[in-house]
C-alpha cells in the first residue's frame, strides 16, 4: 500500500464554501489542438467545487482510502518542523500544486526513500529539483494543458488592466470618488501596439490568439519556431531571443517554464532594451525576472506597469517589494487555479495515480521526468 502525501493550500478565511456562484461548468471536451482532457476511471467530488485547498483534497480520499491506500494532506510545508518534511520521509507519492508549492529539492528527496512520483496538480514542476529526481529515478508527472487556457485568460486580463489602468480607476470607485482625470491620466487603448510573448508554447500561443482580434501587431521568441501557417494566420513576428524582440513590443508577456536558461532572463539589461513606458506581464514564473531591477524600473518610469501572479518565494512574504512598486497589477498565484482549472487538474491527478497504483504507464504528455531522464513533455520544455 502507498503513502501519498498532498500539499495544498489553506481554506478560505471564512471557511470552505457550502455555496458556489455558479450551478455547473461550460462542457469542455478537448483542448485547442485535439488533446483530451483528464480520463479518470471515475471522480468523486462535484466539477466546480474547490478542490485545491485542504479541505477539497483534490477529491482523491475515497478512492485512495477505498483502496487501502494513506492519504495525508497539509498546508504546512515549509521549514524543517513543516508536516510536510515530517510525513515526506516514508511517503511513496508527493503531490503538490505551483500555486502553493513544496519544494521539493535534492536534501528532501535524500531523505525520501520511499518516493517513486512526484505530481504537480497543475502546470510547471520547477518545484521538483529534477537533477536529483533523474539521479534517483523518480518519476514526475503534471497535468498538462489543465490550466493553460486559464493562465492565458488571465495574462489578457492583466495586459488590458495594465493598458487601461483599470485598477486605480476601481479604486476611485471604492473610495466614493468621480475623479476622470485621474482615472484616464495613464489610461491608453491597445490597438496598434505591439504586444510580444517569450514562449510561444499552449499558454503564450493562447494569449497571442486571443489578442488578435484586438488588432495589435503580434510578436513571438521560441526555441521551437511555430509551423510557416500558425505565423501567417496570426500574422506573427518570429525573434530569435527576447534580447532582439522586447524593443520592439508595447507589451511583453513572459510565459516560458524556469530552467536556467530563462532564470533571471529579465535583469536590469534586458529591462533596459525594452521601449520607456512598455508593460510587462509575467505568469510563468517570478524567478525569470530580476525582483529589484522589475521596481527599478517601475519607479523611474521605464516601465509603465508590472503585472503578474507568480513570486519567489511562494507565497511572498508580507514585505516583498513587488506589493508596494508603483503601478503594478500583482495576484496571488492564481491564474491557473479557477474553479474550471481546478476540476481538470484535480481529474488529471487521479488519472495519474490510477495508471501509476496499477502499473499502468502514465500519459506521454504528462510525463516530465521518467526512467531516469526528461520524457514527455519535460523533454520538450526544459533542458537536461
Amino acid at each position: 500500500m502507498a503513502k501519498v502525501l498532498c500539499v495544498l493550500y489553506d481554506d478560505p478565511t471564512d471557511g470552505y464554501p457550502k455555496t458556489y456562484a455558479r450551478d455547473d461548468l461550460p462542457l469542455i471536451e478537448t483542448y485547442p489542438g485535439g488533446q483530451a482532457l483528464p480520463t479518470p476511471k471515475a471522480i468523486d467530488f462535484t466539477p466546480g467545487a474547490l478542490l485545491g485547498s485542504v479541505t477539497g483534497e483534490l477529491g482523491l480520499r475515497a478512492f485512495l482510502e477505498g483502496r487501502g491506500h494513506t492519504l495525508v494532506v497539509t498546508s504546512d510545508k515549509d521549514g524543517p518542523d513543516s508536516e510536510f518534511e515530517r510525513e515526506l520521509v516514508d511517503a511513496d507519492v508527493v503531490i503538490s500544486q505551483p500555486f502553493w508549492p513544496a519544494y521539493l529539492t535534492a536534501e528532501r528527496i535524500a531523505k525520501a526513500p520511499n518516493l517513486k512520483l512526484a505530481v504537480t496538480a497543475g502546470i510547471g514542476s520547477d518545484h521538483v529539483d529534477l537533477a536529483a529526481a533523474i539521479k534517483r529515478g523518480i518519476t514526475v508527472a503534471e497535468v498538462t494543458y489543465c490550466n493553460s487556457v486559464s493562465v492565458a485568460e488571465h495574462a489578457v486580463m492583466m495586459i488590458l488592466s495594465l493598458v487601461r489602468d483599470y485598477l486605480p480607476a476601481h479604486r476611485i470607485v471604492l473610495d466614493g470618488g468621480w475623479n476622470i482625470a485621474d482615472a484616464v491620466a495613464r489610461s491608453y487603448d491597445v490597438e496598434g501596439m505591439h504586444v510580444g510573448t517569450v514562449a510561444a508554447g499552449r499558454i503564450g500561443l493562447g494569449i497571442l490568439r486571443r489578442l488578435k482580434p484586438f488588432d495589435v501587431h503580434l510578436h513571438y521568441t521560441d526555441r521551437h519556431r511555430l509551423p510557416e501557417d500558425v505565423e501567417r494566420e496570426l500574422g506573427l513576428t518570429f525573434h530569435p531571443d527576447a534580447a532582439s524582440m522586447v524593443p520592439h513590443c508595447d507589451v511583453v508577456t513572459i510565459n516560458a517554464p524556469l530552467h536556467p536558461e530563462t532564470e533571471g532572463l529579465f535583469d536590469e539589461a534586458l529591462l533596459g532594451r525594452m521601449k520607456r513606458g512598455a508593460y510587462l506581464v509575467n505568469t510563468a514564473r517570478g524567478k525569470i525576472v530580476d525582483r529589484d531591477a522589475v521596481v527599478r524600473a517601475l519607479e523611474s518610469g521605464h516601465l509603465a506597469g508590472y503585472a503578474g501572479d507568480v513570486w519567489f518565494p511562494q507565497p511572498a512574504p508580507a514585505d516583498h517589494p513587488w506589493r508596494t512598486m508603483p503601478h503594478h497589477g500583482m495576484t496571488p498565484h492564481i491564474s491557473g487555479s479557477s474553479l474550471s482549472a481546478q476540476t481538470r487538474y484535480a481529474a488529471g491527478t487521479r488519472e495519474i495515480l490510477e495508471d501509476f497504483l496499477d502499473g499502468e504507464p502514465i500519459r506521454d504528455e504528462y510525463l516530465i521526468v521518467d526512467g531516469g531522464k526528461l520524457a514527455g513533455t519535460g523533454a520538450h520544455s526544459y533542458s537536461s
